[in-house]
């Protein structure tokens, strides 16, 4: 498929090698220009371009930057073909992305990035931790293999995001529609777990939408308190996510 990819963090670097090895037409952008972009990301064939370009002529376009940015890209996003399959990763950290009244006051965050956008979208990669998703991917049918939640509104969106959550290295559970996936925000018990394809629809379940967020904080404090300005490895974080969130 003819991919186009907004965003070279932790999640974005992985998705850009991963789909590009997989043999998808993969381009791929940041906010500071094609010229910034690490060359090793474009080993497999993956192309560094601006913005506009990477959401131009494409099948789907993965958004992978921080929810803050996304009204400022609104316009740009609002633009894409309806049938082009949009995908977003992001999810909400006030201390990151400020505080959002709309969020805070109970609408799920999918729902808020398709307000600002204007149109359809999945949500998929926002729940697996960025070092299990650099580190833990499998192939098919392998015992081991994690698995992750999307959601989404349109059948086609859901199908195209299943096959390539599955071709980035994971099994892909189907979560429901948009506005059920606050089971998958920070803080809920399918959030970077690492849970089986067998294990999920039960976390899903289990989630509750009014602790969620507070569980999101306390991790954060938690994290901040004991590991300062560093960052506890994946298995750590793991850890701590199952003893607070499950």
């Amino acid at each position: 498929m003819k991919i186009g990819i907004l965003g070279t963090g932790y999640i974005g670097k992985t998705l850009v090698t991963r789909l590009s090895g997989a043999g998808h037409d993969v381009k791929v952008a940041n906010s500071r220009g094609p010229d910034t972009i690490d060359r090793d990301l474009l080993a497999n064939g993956a192309r560094a371009v601006n913005a506009k370009e990477a959401i131009t002529d494409v099948e789907v376009v993965i958004m992978s930057i921080p929810l803050d940015r996304i009204p400022d890209a609104a316009p740009m996003l609002s633009a894409i073909p309806a049938e082009t399959v949009v995908i977003d990763t992001s999810n909400y950290y006030p201390s990151r992305d400020g505080s959002i009244d709309a969020i805070d006051q109970g609408q799920v965050e999918s729902l808020w990035v398709a307000e600002q956008i204007g149109r359809p979208l999945a949500k998929a990669w926002n729940a697996i931790g960025s070092p299990s998703f650099a580190n833990k991917a499998k192939p098919v049918g392998d015992p081991d293999r994690i698995a992750i939640p999307i959601a989404a509104d349109r059948d086609e969106d859901r199908r195209v995001t299943m096959a390539l959550v599955s071709d980035t290295g994971f099994d892909a559970v189907d979560a429901g529609s948009l506005a059920d996936s606050w089971q998958q925000q920070p803080g809920s018990p399918v959030y970077c777990t690492d849970l089986s394809r067998d294990e999920i629809p039960s976390a899903l379940t289990a989630a509750a939408k009014e602790r969620s967020p507070k569980r999101r904080d306390i991790i954060i404090s938690a994290i901040t308190e004991r590991f300062g300005d560093t960052y506890p490895d994946g298995d750590t974080l793991v850890r701590l996510n199952r003893a607070l969130f499950m």
